[in-house]
């Protein structure tokens, strides 16, 4: 009897010990910009559950994406690697937009070491429900293969610009919806667009509404153990599409005119509309997950965090100038300036964040796996990362600093970025005139890098090229190598 006991008091304690584990929750918006949310200056788009995220844990000001596009900065994300380093280094398109040409993009290669594979070793249960973008289901790439062990979503990005698509995958499976085919790049003429043209463009299941779904069903299923979920929504991604419940809530409230496809992806009659409600419904997801995670009695042993994978976007009918989406920062997506980098970063902690504080803290995203080692008690794999644990737990004075965060896009005519503390350093058209010079700003005192200051500072210059010298790593396809080539990168 005795032996019975003891072994029923290790049972009881080591589920004890499971259950102190934090779950923890990744939110990733898509193309939202620094200035989409009310708690970082908004004021034509309402985000009351993210406003109150932000009140009840911290907002950071000084938070970035790894990459300015998608594919690179979800892989940085994932894999704790910057722009030097990155395995995926752009978004490099395999297959087509037709559901028979479905392709995705370059995979992650057998043996990356993730963040879900880092979690799963610590006892985690995890799950990627969204976009991926890395790879396909039946490439070493699937989500499934890299540290998922549930995975519900779009695959290929290219899929992802359409909300109303025929299908989405569930594992490596295809997983029907009841939407019609429709080609959301599909341009109507001007001059003869009827309403039934403008209703082409929809559908009856809403896939960011099955996200959630899927996701609430996750976490009720993995409450009484230490879940991992990665939830990278795909709005406010273009196409402009939304529930007509959604969109009504802003008609009438903006002088607007018909979106007719003239710059790529979906015809919408209230362009302007259409754009807040897909962030307004964003906004209600993240609501619905905070209710889930109370209503269960989760909330003080769940870290959620929400951020965007670079800033917003500037075709399809989006206007980020009237939304002063960027909050004023020079750039948009596909810039290494911070408009196209920058961005919003809240994390929710009842009980050990601090509520209502904010943090100035320079971070990147690259730094979630070694942020999530430190709390879960597991070594990382060389990640370029730092922890920033100290920070949301109010320890400040043990938060160790980047000596510069490094920045490498082979893109837009390949670009490179470097923080070093308030000093900011950009190199643009790198791929076809490597000789030009860098553009240098104070960060402290211009903030929305509108005056190049670098012929003051030439010893600034110097470091900046030496830490590309050091940071740099040779890509592994000619495309994305365009610092020092070892080919004419003129004639390419």
């Amino acid at each position: 009897m005795k032996f019975i006991f003891v072994t029923i008091s290790i049972i009881v304690s080591l589920n004890c010990f499971a259950q102190s584990k934090p779950n923890i929750i990744y939110i990733y918006a898509d193309d939202m910009g620094y200035g989409e949310l009310g708690a970082y200056g908004q004021t034509k788009i309402k985000t009351p559950n993210l406003d109150r995220m932000s009140a009840e844990g911290m907002r950071f000001t000084d938070h970035y994406s790894s990459a300015p596009v998608c594919a690179p900065a979800r892989c940085m994300l994932l894999t704790g690697k910057h722009g030097g380093h990155t395995y995926i280094h752009g978004n490099y398109e395999l297959g087509g937009f037709a559901d028979s040409l479905e392709g995705g993009q370059m995979p992650l290669p057998e043996g990356i070491f993730t963040v879900g594979k880092m979690m799963q070793q610590a006892g985690y249960k995890t799950a990627a429900i969204g976009k991926w973008g890395l790879g396909m289901a039946n490439t070493t790439g699937s989500p499934i293969k890299q540290g998922f062990d549930y995975f519900y979503g779009y695959l290929d990005q290219k899929q992802a610009h359409n909300y109303y698509p025929t299908h989405l995958w569930e594992n490596d499976h295809w997983d029907t919806l009841q939407n019609p085919v429709i080609n959301v790049h599909k341009q109507l003429d001007s001059t003869k667009a009827t309403l039934a043209d403008f209703n082409y463009y929809k559908g009856k299941e809403y896939a960011p509404a099955k996200l959630t779904e899927k996701a609430l069903a996750f976490i009720e299923n993995n409450k009484s153990k230490p879940f991992f979920l990665y939830l990278p929504y795909t709005l406010p991604h273009l196409s402009l599409q939304a529930p007509d419940e959604w969109v009504k809530k802003y008609i009438g409230q903006f002088n607007e005119r018909p979106y007719y496809g003239q710059n790529g992806y979906a015809s919408t009659l209230y362009p302007l509309s259409t754009y807040a409600a897909m962030i307004s419904f964003l906004d209600a997801q993240v609501g619905l997950i905070l209710e889930k995670i109370k209503a269960l009695g989760l909330d003080e042993n769940t870290l959620i965090l929400f951020s965007s994978d670079n800033g917003a976007t500037f075709n399809g009918g989006v206007n980020r100038r009237f939304f002063n989406s960027n909050g004023g920062l020079r750039g948009q997506k596909m810039d290494l300036y911070e408009g196209g980098i920058r961005e919003p970063f809240i994390a929710r902690w009842p009980g050990k964040i601090t509520k209502g504080t904010t943090s100035a803290h320079p971070s990147v995203q690259f730094d979630l796996m070694a942020t999530l080692a430190e709390l879960v008690h597991q070594k990382t794999n060389a990640t370029d990362g730092i922890s920033f644990l100290p920070e949301l737990m109010g320890s400040a004075k043990e938060q160790q600093k980047h000596p510069y965060i490094y920045f490498e896009y082979p893109e837009n005519g390949g670009q490179l970025a470097i923080r070093m503390g308030n000093w900011k350093g950009v190199k643009l058209d790198v791929k076809k005139h490597p000789e030009k010079k860098w553009q240098l700003f104070n960060l402290q005192t211009d903030r929305n890098e509108t005056t190049d200051i670098s012929e003051k500072y030439p010893d600034l210059i110097k470091q900046f090229e030496l830490i590309v010298k050091k940071e740099h790593q040779q890509a592994h396809i000619q495309e994305w190598e365009f610092i020092q080539p070892k080919f004419d990168s003129k004639s390419n």
